[in-house]
């Protein structure tokens, strides 16, 4: 690839530099000054239209069904956006007054092809130079100013290729989702496979039989110590004693034989305890090992999505948008990545902050290396990182960013410090104490214990991990004393234990990324917009922080493995991306493999055409697509004959089926037995119950309630109405039926948890149809203040301020007084009131305010009441003095207030059919790209 020199412009002339957004055109325009002129595109100014956009002449026409011309070379049909047709004028405007353009879109495939629409788009007749860097600091843009290169025509063959694999995929696929299960769903790439993963993890959670097991715990002392330790019970009579790893996810034990592992019930572990009371326990072995634990890599794009899940609460999406503002203000490097190297100046950087900040000891004697594990790695600039060739530490940032922006960079800052750092070491023991129960067994117990003797980088940093379903069972990392084998050990206390096992635990988002980074499925930088695309679709909905697959889901992804069993394969997909990648490093043209994926091997003429189908690929790429013999196309045709009752139905056990239904999921009995009314009897399914929570019986119930029809309480002696309870979408209700003819919408209100069908009364039904409840009026604003409950639970509101009640009942018995003391305090999140304080610390000289400690959304803080201060480096909740607080407090108020972002206003997108003129080949496609690229070389 052409590479080029360049310095800054000679006296006179000016350069026009575009970058995507008007936060980095802010921050790159302070650093360039005189002589350049910076505008953002925001984004992309091109795109595919919906084809029902296209102009008239053109929908019945070769790119009428895709807007990209399949037949000849997958040539794409682009249109500027409506809402960036004003952008594209300002920027042709712009370029009149210049005598260069300098192109500083991202370094990657989306960035190389905003580079080269623009440049498409624009048409310059000035020199033009394609400008890259991975850090906004002054240092970083005046180096790429001295080394830029052409616009590199393999990555945007990718990007165009991923663009129209994205096309053709929905749009094949999609409209048969809405044909055999409901309109409007959509279908993709990678949706549609991590769909599948939530799916498949909650079918294993339904399929789950939980096992009841029993253990012995106890806590022991050595003679004359009074450090005490725990042992649980691992053996008896050499057989191990069985832990939840041990049962398989039928509830079975996965190891038959008793001479090698014997389970423990509840009245077996009493038994032991009983014949183990007053028997001498000695050490029957301690062994020692030394203990090293190396410090995690630094960033990529799809680890720190899953660290700022697991440490600051952060969503995939809210990770990247803030990643992104920090990048964009010039405080970390290019967020997407799926490298783990540093730069040399950022290894020098971190090794140097390491040692000032915790000693020379802390630093290794040669810089570590890291190598990415992720599969099909790509677009590997460099690890996330602090900016610059000198990390400015948290402290040093605090007085500019807060919330999450600080929470984020501090995180960075911490994990690339620690990543350059030396391992933590000490040692590891393990004991095993011995007793001979009174009915002849012999019982041995097992404790260990790691004593770190140097912290190493976990003076900076420790990588957060997921949940263990198994966790139960492990040893806890405690500190144990001087045991010596043979020696007596005092018993203080035996006690035994009951366990149930646990299903799989569901994805989280952290963890949905970690397994589709594992699976090489899609890129990192996607990631966060793949999760949110199956959220928006009602695909999957948020439990907490785990992900719950809809019964829609079920359904979709049923009829994709059953009817595209390939496209929602997890190495299929896989294999995609591998070829993409070969597209992005020039192996293999983008068409060509386009052609293969949709028309299959034999081509657009079919396999038995005079050429006898198409060309191996170069590269090993299309391997996969072997799998996909006849094309996306052959999947996507004939498919009439699905079922559409059977994709959509669920079994329940027990003849109870669930299907998937226009108006959301119902229940039903296989042979439809009817009710009073002679109809078949049908029951919604409750929002808030979980796949794996419906059960035969909950199924059944809800058929019984549902079979029962509305069943009439009496009748409201203000209005004269009945008043019926019954089951909805939403669970049981209680509503107010009005005469025929009557105006106006009846009345209804969900029940409260603690009431059922069964028992609710006519006061019950009473009290909430005459919600929300007027608790009084605020003397100071004049407000009305209500109580009610909601789709998340109790609260109170006062115009449109809303505050949470701790429980149902409290909305019939809060008073004024409780609601205003109630709203004196600081609102925290969705609606809470704060949480009590950790810790009072004292008075505030400053303020005179009560200093307390805290813990929020972000973690620990200190507040005096009116300033909040986020402890920081190695402050902890626990160790936290007067002194420090008082100085956190005061270097908080000397930062001033947080600036204020205003919202942005983003204009509805349409699309319109401005367009260059269509290229007929693939080839005059590349000849054009050729052509252009080699006008910002020659202009140099």
């Amino acid at each position: 690839m052409a590479r080029s020199t360049t310095t800054r412009p000679s006296a006179g002339t000016r350069a026009l530099v575009i970058v995507e957004s008007p936060a980095k055109a802010r921050t790159i325009g302070g650093y360039l000054g005189d002589g350049y002129v910076v505008e953002a595109s925001v984004g992309h100014i091109r795109d595919l239209p919906q084809p029902s956009e296209l102009p008239a002449d053109m929908k019945k026409g070769p790119y009428g069904k895709f807007a990209v011309d399949v037949e000849n070379g997958f040539e794409p049909y682009y249109v500027v956006d409506a809402d960036k047709k004003k952008k594209v004028t300002e920027l042709r405007r712009a370029l009149k007054d210049v005598d260069e353009l300098i192109l500083a879109t991202d370094e990657d495939r989306e960035g190389e092809a905003i580079a080269w629409h623009l440049l498409e788009e624009l048409q310059p007749k000035v020199p033009v130079k394609r400008m890259v860097f991975h850090e906004i600091t002054r240092e970083a843009i005046a180096r790429a100013l001295e080394s830029t290169r052409d616009i590199d025509e393999s990555l945007v063959d990718a990007q165009e290729t991923r663009r129209i694999l994205d096309r053709l995929y929905g749009y094949e696929v999609s409209p048969v989702l809405w044909r055999k299960v409901r309109q409007g769903l959509s279908a993709g790439r990678v949706q549609s496979v991590a769909t599948r993963l939530v799916v498949e993890r909650e079918r294993e959670r339904m399929a789950f039989v939980a096992a009841d097991y029993a253990g012995v715990q106890g806590t022991f002392a050595a003679p004359g110590e009074q450090q005490r330790f725990l042992a649980r019970l691992a053996s008896l009579d050499g057989a191990r004693v069985a832990t939840g790893r041990d049962f398989d996810d039928r509830g079975r034990l996965r190891e038959t034989d008793p001479a090698r592992l014997v389970a423990l019930d509840a009245a077996g572990a009493r038994d032991l305890v009983a014949a183990l009371d007053g028997t001498d326990v000695t050490v029957a072995r301690v062994e020692e090992k030394p203990y090293s634990r190396k410090p995690a890599a630094p960033f990529t794009t799809s680890t720190l999505q899953q660290e700022a899940g697991r440490k600051l609460r952060l969503s995939s999406k809210q990770a990247m948008r803030v990643a992104q503002t920090l990048y964009e203000g010039g405080y970390i490097t290019y967020m997407r990545t799926d490298s783990t190297a540093l730069s040399d100046q950022a290894v020098a950087a971190a090794r140097r902050q390491a040692a000032d900040l915790y000693g020379a000891e802390s630093v290794p004697d040669r810089p570590r290396t890291y190598a990415s594990k992720a599969k099909n790695a790509q677009e590997a600039h460099e690890a996330i990182r602090p900016a610059g060739d000198s990390f400015r530490t948290p402290a040093q940032v605090a007085g500019a960013l807060r919330g999450e922006e600080f929470r984020l960079y501090e995180l960075i800052w911490q994990r690339t410090v620690a990543s350059q750092m030396a391992d933590a070491r000490g040692t590891t023991a393990s004991v095993r104490l011995a007793a001979n129960a009174g009915d002849g067994r012999r019982a041995e117990f097992a404790a260990s214990g790691t004593v770190i003797t140097f912290r190493g980088f976990l003076a900076a940093y420790e990588e957060g991990r997921d949940a263990d379903r198994y966790s139960e069972a492990s040893d806890g990392e405690s500190r144990l004393p001087r045991l010596s084998e043979g020696a007596a050990v005092d018993v203080e206390e035996l006690l035994t234990t009951e366990h149930r096992t646990s299903p799989p635990s569901r994805y989280t988002e952290a963890s949905l990324v970690k397994a589709l980074e594992e699976r090489g499925i899609g890129r990192p930088s996607t990631y966060a917009a793949t999760i949110g695309t199956i959220i928006d679709r009602g695909y999957v909905r948020h439990k907490g922080t785990a992900l719950v697959p809809e019964w829609l889901a079920f359904a979709v992804t049923r009829l994709l493995e059953e009817h595209f069993p390939r496209l929602v394969d997890y190495d299929f997909t896989a294999e995609m991306e591998a070829d993409l990648d070969r597209v992005a490093s020039g192996e293999v043209a983008g068409a060509d493999w386009l052609t293969r994926f949709y028309f299959g091997a034999g081509g657009p003429g079919g396999a038995g055409a005079g050429t006898g189908g198409l060309p191996p690929l170069p590269g090993g790429a299309g391997q996969g697509l072997t799998g996909l013999a006849e094309g996306l196309k052959g999947l996507a045709d004939g498919l009439g004959e699905i079922d559409a009752r059977a994709v959509s139905t669920i079994e329940i056990g027990d003849g109870v089926v669930l299907r998937v239904g226009r108006y959301g999921p119902y229940l039903q009995e296989e042979d439809a037995p009817t009710g009073a009314d002679g109809k078949e009897v049908r029951a919604s399914v409750p929002d808030d119950i979980a796949p794996d929570e419906l059960t035969v019986e909950r199924a059944r119930a809800l058929l019984a309630d549902a079979a029962k029809g509305d069943t009439v309480l009496g009748r409201d002696p203000d209005t004269g109405h009945d008043v019926i309870v019954k089951s909805g979408r939403f669970g049981p209700f209680v509503a107010e039926v009005l005469p025929e003819g009557a105006s106006g919408k009846p009345r209804r209100a969900s029940l409260f948890a603690s009431m059922s069908m069964d028992t609710v009364t006519l006061d019950d039904a009473l009290r909430l149809l005459s919600l929300p409840r007027v608790v009084g009026t605020d003397p100071q604003t004049g407000e009305e203040i209500t109580a009610q409950n909601g789709r998340y639970g109790p609260y109170l509101r006062k115009g449109s301020d809303s505050r949470s009640l701790e429980n149902e009942e409290q909305i019939f018995t809060t008073s004024l007084e409780e609601a205003l003391a109630i709203y004196a305090q600081p609102k925290r999140g969705r609606g809470r009131t704060a949480a009590a304080p950790l810790a009072e610390l004292g008075t505030d000289p400053t303020s005179g305010g009560a200093i307390t400690v805290r813990s929020g959304r972000y973690g620990d803080y200190v507040s005096d009441g009116e300033t909040n201060a986020t402890l920081r480096g190695d402050d902890t909740k626990e160790s936290v003095t007067f002194e420090r607080a008082v100085e956190l407090l005061a270097e908080r108020r000397a930062a001033g207030p947080a600036k204020k972002r205003g919202a942005k206003k983003t204009a509805a997108k349409t699309t319109t059919a401005k367009t260059t003129t269509a290229k007929k080949t693939a080839a005059k496609k590349t000849a054009a790209r050729k052509t252009a690229a080699k006008k910002a070389s020659s202009s140099r």
